[in-house]
């Protein structure tokens, strides 16, 4: 969309909340930032990708997540930004209801096991399969990948964060004439509701924000067709989606012997056959350490379960698949 002030034209364009992943590498040095006690992070965080804790990406976020931050060699003084166009993941989310049941799967498996069933078991893998079994499941189907309050507050945040950092390209005179679009994912769509949100509370300090489509422009425009393309590109149905040999690499990394170890090591620490597990179980098993950060910001037993070599493979399998099928769901999702 083009916006128009006294000297200039401006398109900004803003596409909350698109379907597309970037696997984004994290920062532990983010410790140095808080006291002791408030350090809640996990050794695998770098690892965990599109479903890495924000904080952990941008560790800023932990001192003031609304205060803008710039690099003074990208926007010097002398530089006037005239363009903006954002592609935006959602907001933190809950696993969707595929994860939630395999991650029950995994919880049936732990509870099925009696008290005297742990006899042979070494010490700390008793101590680690115990933990485990008496954690709390904490996640129901109906919550399905909706954004969580968290979620809410991040894109709520990232308005004001954008809107200090570019205060002539979201003036409120340009305000209607910012353009968003999203999937119809709900979790999109109630991300570009909470960015709304954020640039009212922009524009009206102090005051509750009204009801989306009570707002001066509206609400976010929907279009799979470019927020989902990938369910609307032929080529890629045709060559990936019905092609039986497109994800062959995929499933001879996750049948292959490192993938397999990790399996037995797993296996081994819940004290179940491995025959009851999965590569597609242990990588929900993996993320569950990432989602309990994010949402709930604990430390779960579940990231005690893997190491930095495991977290490694477990990534690679990660883009092995999203190289070969893109922003596409797949099995390991």
């Amino acid at each position: 969309m083009m916006l128009r002030d006294p000297r200039r034209l401006l398109r900004v364009s803003v596409a909350p909340a698109a379907a597309l992943a970037v696997a984004v590498l994290s920062s532990l040095s983010r410790c140095s930032l808080l006291e002791p006690e408030d350090c809640v992070i996990s050794a695998l965080s770098p690892y965990f990708g599109t479903k890495t804790r924000y904080e952990d990406v941008n560790p800023g976020l932990l001192l003031d997540p609304e205060a803008p931050r710039r690099d003074p060699e990208l926007l010097e003084e002398t530089c006037t930004p005239v363009q903006l166009v954002a592609l935006i993941r959602h907001g933190t989310r809950y696993p969707t209801a595929k994860q939630i049941r395999k991650l029950r799967q995994l919880h049936g498996l732990l509870q099925a096991r009696g008290p005297g069933d742990d006899k042979t078991c070494a010490a700390g893998s008793h101590d680690l399969r115990a933990a485990l079994a008496a954690w709390p499941l904490g996640y129901a189907e109906w919550m399905d990948g909706q954004l969580v309050e968290k979620g809410w507050q991040d894109m709520r945040q990232l308005a004001l964060r954008l809107a200090s950092l570019f205060p002539a390209l979201f003036s409120f005179e340009n305000y209607c004439r910012l353009q968003l679009i999203t999937s119809s994912k709900h979790r999109c769509v109630d991300s570009g509701a909470a960015f709304l949100q954020g640039l009212w509370q922009h524009y009206h300090p102090g005051l509750p924000p009204p009801d989306i489509a009570d707002m001066e422009c509206g609400t976010p425009r929907i279009n799979d067709k470019l927020m989902r393309f990938f369910d609307h590109c032929e080529k890629l149905l045709t060559e990936v989606e019905r092609n039986a040999t497109a994800l062959y690499h995929v499933e001879a990394f996750k049948t292959g012997p490192e993938m397999q170890n990790i399996v037995k090591k797993v296996a081994a620490t819940l004290q179940v056959p491995v025959s009851n597990l999965s590569a597609d179980l242990i990588q929900v098993a993996f993320f569950t350490c990432s989602f309990d950060l994010a949402i709930k910001g604990v430390k779960s037993p579940w990231c005690d379960v893997f190491d930095i070599d495991d977290a490694k493979i477990l990534f690679e399998c990660l883009l092995c698949a999203r190289h070969l099928v893109g922003t596409k769901d797949t099995n390991i999702r």
